[in-house]
């Protein structure tokens, strides 16, 4: 049997959602590690953990190049900047721009107008 902890003692969630803009579509896993390093860069070892953060596999649209991003409300800022820096992934160039911040999911793809899979 496992325990929930009642909504009032769960921490809060934001999603960034975000699109990628490159010549050539770009790899989840490739994006996922360049997220990561450009995170651990800005934020630190340190502040990282706290960012409570984690790119969604299952909401990533390949031929759209969208994603989204969990994290804390206190670093959504941060969040956004870090991405912001990534130009490149591999050999290609990219641009990482934050379309929307959200509180759940469900909003996120209706005001952001993302399609499903």
């Amino acid at each position: 049997m496992s325990l929930k902890k009642p909504p009032s003692m769960r921490s809060k969630k934001r999603y960034l959602i975000f699109r990628l803009h490159s010549s050539e579509p770009a790899d989840f896993q490739d994006m996922k590690n360049a997220v990561w390093n450009s995170v651990l860069n800005w934020l630190g070892d340190n502040e990282a953990p706290n960012a409570d953060i984690h790119i969604i596999k299952n909401l990533w649209n390949g031929k759209e190049q969208t994603g989204f991003i969990r994290c804390a409300p206190k670093y959504v800022d941060s969040v956004k900047l870090a991405i912001a820096l990534i130009h490149q992934i591999g050999d290609q160039k990219v641009i990482f721009q934050t379309v929307r911040v959200s509180g759940t999911i469900k909003s996120g793809k209706e005001k952001a107008h993302i399609k499903e899979n």
